[in-house]
């Protein structure tokens, strides 16, 4: 028989570590993080394009639903297969295809000329960043000792919050001076400077070497795929009608099948056992929670600015700057805080701020909101995005090995994904239902509720952060256990 737990399959790891060579801090900082920035600032520019693509390509609102969908639901697809093949194949080789098919993909989305290739080209996209999201952060704590640990994933957050803050802005600027293919050009030179950077800076860490799970992420991808899929055309099939019903019961039945086969298969894509930790489930439950409040009221929102009040996609920037700008100030600050006074604290704050802004923000729209009365509520929000971003990192790892950061990270990552997915579809199929057009006088009314709805998945995730343990950031297993690959040695 052959051994299947943890400890065995780390043993297949390779045997031998090479010598490792002492790097800056601030260098392993840049490569783990340019091209998570890279990924993060491009999905944001797509969200603000979003009413230019409806103008210039002819695009439907549910067309603009799969430009943002099929780069998560590829991501969230791929990203555990790509967390198991970066622990068997090297973490640093797979995070450079990663960078290296997202910038192929970007290449195929500025030749796009209709929206079936924009939408193709986005879920290439969406498999390469999911190659590089988990992977960033395993190979960042891999290469950190512990007394660094905390301080290089503020920063890492803050290169996050960073990417969130001039996204907008950057796609605004571009699109306003050339066109909307351009958001798509720039990520090219990235990809080069950042493949090479990788490959000369980060080791070459492996993790469990063990068989992909095929199936697992067979019956994981489908599931998704249906059930959003379903939400999606809702509105416009019925939801009585049989083939929703279908569809979402399918798509119902695969997730269980996926649940129930990673109970079974010896080289699961999801190790539950991580489930047994209350820190590592309830970040995973408020992750999902935050990205499904949080991202499907923006997707709601940043086009409330262009198409009800008339700003050009560099105005809406500007005038979002009160909400994109905060995580990047407040992200590394709340990862250094967190080892201090636990994450709870700040995850639940900075949920509850979010909540907060967004019921603020549906109870102000209307067509002739004045700017002013906005800047408060945006600013709020931005807050407690950041309050979230950096000891969610800090809590999901606080108790795991570093053998299992790769997993634990695309486990996150994936429910993350799928709760920008999710929030997109079930925002829009309320927007859609309640009258929505993409005209000034039929949005504020279906808008309002959609954003409120965000608003109450934050606070009802608000209250399960509650139930986070207290001072999770100040204690480091990972630093004593026997799987753990030894972090590389760091200059001052």
């Amino acid at each position: 028989m052959t051994e299947s737990s943890p400890l065995a399959a780390s043993r297949r790891a390779r045997p031998a570590l090479a010598p490792r060579r002492s790097r800056p801090l601030a260098l392993i900082i840049a490569a783990a993080s340019l091209p998570m920035f890279m990924a993060t600032l491009d999905n944001l520019v797509m969200t603000n394009a979003l009413p230019v693509l409806h103008r210039e390509m002819g695009a439907t609102i549910e067309q603009l639903q799969w430009f943002v969908n099929a780069y998560t639901l590829a991501f969230a697809g791929a990203i555990l297969v790509a967390s198991a093949l970066g622990d068997r194949f090297g973490r640093r080789t797979v995070f450079a295809l990663g960078i290296a098919l997202f910038g192929a993909g970007s290449l195929f989305a500025a030749l796009s000329t209709d929206p079936g290739q924009l939408i193709a080209a986005r879920a290439v996209q969406g498999l390469g960043a999911a190659a590089v999201m988990p992977l960033s952060l395993a190979l960042l704590t891999g290469a950190v000792p512990a007394a660094r640990r905390a301080l290089a994933i503020g920063i890492w957050g803050g290169v996050s919050g960073l990417g969130v803050a001039v996204g907008p802005l950057i796609g605004g600027a571009i699109m306003e001076g050339w066109n909307w293919q351009a958001i798509f050009w720039i990520n090219v030179p990235v990809a080069v400077i950042a493949i090479p950077l990788a490959l000369l800076v980060l080791n070459n860490d492996f993790g469990a070497r063990v068989r992909i799970d095929v199936p697992g992420a067979v019956l994981a991808a489908a599931g998704v795929l249906a059930l959003v899929h379903a939400i999606v055309r809702g509105n416009d099939d019925g939801w009585d009608t049989f083939g929703v019903i279908a569809e979402l019961a399918l798509g119902g039945l695969l997730v269980i099948g996926f649940l129930l086969w990673q109970l079974r298969t010896a080289t699961p894509l999801i190790p539950l056992r991580l489930f047994r930790d209350r820190s590592f489930s309830i970040t995973n439950v408020v992750g999902f929670a935050f990205s499904f409040g949080t991202f499907g009221a923006v997707f709601i929102l940043i086009q409330f600015l262009q198409v009800v009040q008339g700003a050009t996609p560099l105005e809406a920037a500007v005038q979002t700057t009160p909400w994109t700008l905060a995580p990047m100030f407040v992200a590394p600050l709340a990862g250094l805080l967190a080892p201090r006074i636990g994450t709870r604290a700040l995850l639940a704050t900075g949920l509850l701020l979010q909540g907060v802004a967004l019921g603020w923000l549906a109870a102000l729209l209307s067509v002739d909101v004045a700017y002013a009365e906005l800047v408060a509520p945006f600013i709020l929000a931005g807050v407690g995005m950041g309050l979230v971003f950096a000891p969610s990192a800090t809590a999901l790892l606080a108790t795991l090995g570093l053998v299992d950061h790769a997993k634990a990270s695309g486990v996150n990552s994936t429910l993350r994904e799928l709760g920008v997915a999710l929030g997109t579809a079930v925002m829009t199929a309320i927007f859609v239902g309640a009258g929505g057009q993409l005209l000034p006088d039929h949005y504020v009314d279906a808008a309002r509720p959609a954003v409120f709805t965000g608003a109450v998945v934050l606070l009802v995730a608000t209250v399960i952060a509650l139930w986070l343990p207290a001072g999770r950031g100040t204690h480091d297993p990972a630093e004593s256990t026997t799987e753990a690959v030894a972090p590389e040695p760091v200059e001052a």
